[in-house]
Order: structure tokens, then sequence, then C-alpha cells
């Protein structure tokens, strides 16, 4: 259903003179492309009639696929979604990191509230009327949403079902309910599962554990998009792991947010090809996607280690409240290491708050913990464990840990495509959310020339809807379904900054979402005529 002034998606449009770059990663080609009912009907000559829109000088694509998008929330609060419609995004893919809101009952949810806070917000006027994958994605279509959202079950939204935050294997009885729960997620239509390795209570599963998963998501044509267990110390080995399991499994393995970061892997991104390569060549269906960008983006509770976080959190703050457990978690993330914070001595120069959820804390925003230490006169782990307690885990951050070799050397890898990893909330959130996709366009394909038009496309469209299994999506062809967007080749650029975060992309000229206009002339219409895409027996598709 289309919502607000987007116009009816089954009238006829024709862009007039469009350069067409195909998602395919063929050479672009000057064409008219005529779209009617929401499908693409004609390639140059075809019947006339319908609105004219000029496209000359301008590329007409397959609308842009967000491989890792943290949207969850952000599409039942604010459907008509301007960070991605006005990048050309009209597909993302949500569930991400082992975390989200489908699958859970009422003992999970609360808890689950609170940990993703920090992710997603927690909103107290939001009717929370789902429990399982089917009716989350039943909610996305009765909503109405501005864009086409394909999901992930989360195993650690599973694991918590089946056994709470517990840091132990889970029983037999255990690990069946996880089985089963995964495969109505499935059958629901999902088009895989997350995990995320180094967050609670994901990060308690063994190898065994993410096989057998693995398994059941193989069985439905599904694949695993891990965030693997560490992306500094230890990345390698747990790269290989995940391989692994997609070995052993049989299961498609898609590397989310591949990256090599802190100074332990500087210039190490070829290591990490390496391993892909090999993987590849030995059989292993794989993919990855990055983000253009040196900074991460996480909650600070993240950087505690495992054995601090287990019980939910709850238990996690009552740990904060006892000094002697403080004291460990100090010298864990200060002396040897946490897991949490990816096997590395927290840098607290490199770690600025980028949101809270206590608004008296406010004044911590664009702030280091350094910063911070200096201005209190303290430690940098002082800092950290009160911003964690009176903020009752909900402080984003930033860890500026990347390396810019290594990001220009995955991008470039034939496996890539693109994920923002983009968090909507906080008072100064990463600028991937808004900047992603213009950013690949105008800074690394324009300026720096480290993929051409054509692949960048190719990246955002195409590779990705053959991960997905999308029916008839990210491609320009006759009988594709009318996801498009129009920009101008010189002018497209990411406006978005680390100080100004919300500012929406430059030269991104019309955007359709299964035929209706969501962008037209640079302006958001408030159109909603994006729903669910579910996999079924014959790919995945809308229901």
């Amino acid at each position: 259903m289309s919502r607000g002034e987007g116009g009816d998606p089954g009238a006829a449009v024709v862009f007039r003179g469009a350069t067409v770059v195909d998602g395919t990663g063929a050479e672009r080609y000057r064409a008219d492309v005529r779209i009617a009912g929401g499908l693409i009907t004609d390639i140059g000559a075809g019947p006339a009639g319908g609105r004219t829109v000029d496209a000359d000088g301008l590329v007409l694509a397959p609308g842009f696929i967000d491989m890792h998008a943290h949207s969850d929330l952000a599409l039942l609060l604010e459907p008509e979604h301007p960070a991605k419609v006005t990048q050309g995004v009209t597909c993302e893919v949500l569930g991400q990191d082992g975390l989200s809101y489908a699958p859970v009952d009422d003992r999970t949810l609360p808890a689950l509230r609170r940990q993703l806070a920090g992710w997603n917000g927690d909103p107290a006027d939001l009717d929370w009327d789902w429990r399982d994958v089917g009716g989350y994605l039943d909610r996305l279509d009765r909503t109405g949403v501005a864009v086409n959202a394909c999901y992930l079950v989360p195993h650690g939204s599973l694991r918590a079902l089946a056994m709470g935050w517990s840091d132990r294997r889970p029983t037999p009885s255990e690990l069946d309910r996880m089985r089963q729960e995964l495969a109505r997620g499935l059958l629901a239509g999902a088009v895989g599962m997350s995990s995320g390795l180094s967050y609670t209570p994901g990060m308690y599963a063994d190898t065994a554990e993410l096989v057998d998963l693995c398994t059941v998501v193989a069985a439905y044509g599904g694949f695993h998009a891990p965030h693997q267990r560490s992306y500094g110390a230890g990345a390698l080995e747990g790269y290989a792991e995940m391989v692994e399991i997609s070995r052993r499994s049989g299961c498609g393995l898609h590397l989310t947010h591949a990256t090599m970061n802190f100074g332990v892997n500087a210039g190490r991104a070829g290591e990490l090809l390496d391993l892909v390569d090999a993987a590849l060549a030995d059989g292993v269906d794989l993919t990855l996607d990055s983000y253009p960008y040196l900074p991460g983006s996480t909650t600070l509770a993240a950087l505690l280690p495992s054995w601090a976080t287990e019980g939910g959190p709850a238990a996690t703050l009552a740990r904060l409240a006892d000094p002697a457990a403080c004291e460990r978690i100090r010298h864990a993330v200060e002396e040897t290491g946490s897991d949490g914070c990816h096997g590395v001595v927290a840098d607290w120069a490199t770690i600025q708050v980028s949101g809270v959820r206590t608004a008296g804390l406010a004044g911590a925003i664009g702030r280091t913990v350094a910063e911070l230490a200096v201005e209190r006169g303290c430690g940098g782990a002082d800092v950290f464990l009160d911003l964690l307690r009176r903020d009752e885990l909900g402080t984003t951050v930033l860890q500026h840990v990347g390396h810019e070799e290594n990001v220009r050397a995955i991008m470039r890898h034939p496996a890539h495509t693109v994920g923002s990893d983009g968090l909507l909330v906080g008072g100064r959130p990463h600028p991937r959310a808004w900047g992603t996709f213009p950013r690949y366009l105008g800074h690394y394909s324009r300026e720096l020339g480290v993929l051409t038009l054509e692949e960048t496309v190719a990246r955002m469209t195409g590779r990705p809807a053959a991960r997905l299994g999308l029916h008839r999506r990210g491609r320009i062809a006759p009988g594709y379904h009318a996801d498009l967007v129009l920009f101008d080749p010189e002018r497209v650029r990411d406006a978005a900054t680390f100080e100004r975060p919300r500012m929406p992309a430059e030269g991104i000229e019309h955007v359709c979402v299964n035929g209706a206009a969501v962008v037209r002339q640079g302006r958001t219409t408030g159109a909603r005529p994006g729903r669910a895409l579910r996999r079924t027996d014959r790919g995945t598709r809308a229901l």
C-alpha cells in the first residue's frame, strides 16, 4: 500500500534519456525506461503515455540494498524513513548482529528492549503487538513503510528465548527449542540467521552450537550473517571459525561489516582476503559487506568482558554496583584486553560518546572517554563505569579504530557488497546511517576511482539481491520490480558528517519503491510503498 504523496504505484512513468547502470556490472548505456504497475515494462522504444521524468545526464540504477541495517524499530516509528530513502536505499536487511525483537516472549522482550536501547531506542509508546518473526513482518506491512525489508533470525534472541543469558552450553532440549524457533522464523520468511559473537548472550555459543543451527538455515536455503568474535586481536581466527562453520553446515556465509580494526590489524586486510579467496576456491558460498568509514559504532556496554554481562542487563548493572567486580572489569579493559573490546586494551582517546538515554548525561555527547576523564580528574575506566551505571547501559559510542588501506582493499574484493551498519538514534550517531551509499558513489568511486561506477552500483544492487534470493529485484530489466534510483553522477555525495550526522545526501534526484516515488526532485514524498520481503520456496518475494 502506498501512503503519502508518492502517487499511484501502478501509474506509468517514463525516465527519458537516462544513463542506465543496470546492476550487473555491465557498461552503462543510454535509454528510455518505462515503469507501470510497479514493474519495469520497457527499455528503449515502448508504448507512450504516463508521466515523463527528464533523466538527461542522470544515472538510473536499481534501488540500493542495505545489507546491514539497524532500522528494526525506526521503520515503525518513522516509516517514511528519510535516512535511507534520501540515499537511494529501497531495501534493508534487519535482525542484525544476533539481537532483535523477534522471536521473543514476555520474559525476554523487556530485557532485549533494555539491552538494545543504545542501538534502537526504547520507545514507551510503541505497541509491541508481535512476538514471532511472522508477526514482526506482518507489523511492517500493516504500518506501511517506505522501503522493502528482509529479516534475519537473530541467534542471540533465540538463545535468550531458550536458555536466558547463561554462559554455558545448551542442553539438548534447549538446543531443540532454538532449532524449532529458527525453523519457524525461516518458514515465516526470514532470509537467514544473524549472530553476534561479541555480544551477550550470543558470545557464549561455541562452534558446535552454531554449526547445528546453521544446518537448519541451510535446509531452508538461507545464509548465516555473523558479527564474528573479534575485529581486533584474534580477528583472523574469528573469520576462520565462521568459514569452518559454513563448511561443516553447508550454509551460505555473509561476513557482515567485514573489517580489520585496531592497531594490531593495520595493513592486514590482505590476510583476510586470502582467507576469503581460499574459502571461495574450496566451494564455500561466501559474500561480505562493509561500510566506507574508519570509525565503528556500538554500545559502550559492548566493551565489557563477557563474564560481566552474563545473566542480562539487570545482572550486569548489579555487578557495576559492586566495587570488587568493577575492579575486575577495569583490569580487563585497561590491562589484559576485554573480549567485549575484541581482545584489545581500551584506548580511551578512541572511544567517543555518540548518544545517551539519560538526558542529564547529554554533555558527554561528542566527547571521548579520555577527554571526560581529564575534565573530571579521574581515570578512563572510572568514566566508563560511571557512564554505564548512570545511563543504565544505554550509552552509544564511536570507536575510531579503522584503517583506510584496509577499507579500500576490502571494498575492491569481488565478493563485496554494501552495508551501512547505521544506528539511527543518539545525539550524534555515526554519519554512515545517512551517508554510506552516496559516499561510495561520490568519494570512493568518482573522486578516488577505487571502483568504477558500474562496479559500485553492482555491489549495491544486483549482488546483494542475489545473496538475498530476491525475486526480480536488483537489476534494470523488463519484468523486474520498479525499485529505482535516479542520481547525478557528478554531484552525488554524502553530506552527513560526524558533527552533523543527519544531513541528507546530495545528488539523489528520484527514488521509486515498488513503482511509487519516495523521493521526487530531491525531496521525500512521504509515500510508504515498501513491504516485508519473505523467503518462500520460489525465492524471496512479498506475500
